[in-house]
């Protein structure tokens, strides 16, 4: 039907244009907070974009459903400025007929968001873990860009690499400063390289046909010592552990593990799954567009209907969190709350009822 088919391209265009923006938004905002821990030293720049990448992914079973609540919630409003439904109703086509096509949709919607959560979601979150763990335990020099002054982490020096040869693996034109040297003083070298001592494991930067400057240019300690070879030794890596996210835990794991906080995971993986069908009725139900009582009021209840049902989900996974529940119960429980009062919101527009009926009150008429 070209109703049904009109409905549903206009959905998916609206959803991917809103994708793309609150992509955008957020992929802003994580970039700003990686690029943060790169200027510390905490993991290479390099490293930034696959961080975000996976962060982004992370997000997805999360973002999907609030995207294309808000895709439907647009598409349905400007059908209700346009007169667009007031047409369709005079033809014999209600409210309800959308409920087909609304179920494609969520059909295939909801499997991406499955997918998302059970497992796009765990493998990108264990990826980001292996790659943040290794970054933060790497040496200091891991940081290093070509062309550019690095602090080495902790503050403690900076370095200065020119280029960096990939068929040798050296570095090119190093110039050190340390402030663990026992005199303040600088040292440069052509060129260098990474070494492990095979017994301590202790990381060395080797630098080859340099010289190393201390003491103050002018004062009579000054002095100038050139080297074939000169081993500084490194930082040690960074022994601040990262634990596994609970989130990146296999569904097997989740499942048959009794601890509070892997059931809840578990609960929560499965709740998202009953979000969208929900939200998909709520915005059938509350997109009405009433011209006296102006546009926005349909689209603000509509919104704080989403805020109090995923804060509702999220208090009742912290109670199975916490071991305050020992089961599911409460979130299924907001769950049939609140699928309840999307049918009823459905019902009273689908008969173009208000959705908090009139309170009458009867008085016994006054004997004459």
């Amino acid at each position: 039907m070209i109703i049904n088919r009109s409905f549903i391209t206009e959905v998916l265009r609206t959803t991917i244009a809103v994708t793309f923006v609150i992509v955008s938004i957020f992929l802003v905002m994580r970039v700003m907070g990686f690029l943060s821990q790169a200027a510390e030293g905490l993991i290479p720049i390099g490293g930034v974009l696959s961080l975000v990448a996976l962060k982004m992914v992370a997000y997805l079973d999360v973002m999907i459903p609030l995207m294309f609540y808000i895709a439907l919630l647009m598409v349905l409003n400007r059908w209700y400025t346009d007169k667009e439904i007031a047409v369709l109703a005079s033809a014999g086509v209600g409210i309800t007929h959308f409920l087909r096509p609304l179920a494609i949709l969520v059909l295939f919607v909801n499997g991406v968001v499955m997918f998302c959560a059970f497992f796009l979601t765990p493998m990108s979150l264990e990826r980001g873990y292996d790659l943040e763990r290794g970054y933060r335990q790497s040496s200091e020099v891991s940081g290093i860009v070509t062309g550019k002054f690095v602090e080495a982490k902790g503050g403690n020096g900076v370095y200065f690499v020119e280029d960096y040869n990939r068929s040798t693996g050296n570095y090119e034109g190093v110039f050190v400063y340390r402030a663990s040297f026992k005199r303040e003083g600088v040292v440069v070298s052509q060129e260098a390289y990474r070494m492990e001592d095979p017994n301590t494991q202790d990381q060395f930067l080797v630098l080859v046909n340099g010289s190393r400057y201390e003491g103050n240019p002018g004062s009579p300690d000054y002095r100038v010592i050139d080297f074939e070879k000169y081993a500084l030794r490194l930082e040690p890596a960074n022994q601040t552990t990262l634990a596994l996210p609970i989130r990146a835990r296999s569904n097997t794991e989740l499942m048959e593990s009794d601890v509070p906080s892997f059931r809840s995971e578990w609960y929560w993986r499965i709740a998202k799954i009953f979000t969208l069908p929900i939200l998909a009725l709520f915005a059938l139900g509350l997109s009405h567009v009433d011209s006296r009582k102006g546009k926005s009021s349909g689209l603000t209840l509509a919104f704080m209907v989403y805020l109090t049902y995923t804060n509702l989900l999220g208090y009742t996974v912290a109670l199975v969190k916490k071991g305050e529940s020992l089961t599911g119960t409460p979130i299924w429980l907001v769950h049939g709350i609140y699928f309840l009062l999307a049918v009823y919101c459905l019902y009273r527009r689908n008969y173009n009822l208000p959705l908090i009926p009139a309170v009458r009150i009867w008085r016994k008429a006054a004997p004459l």
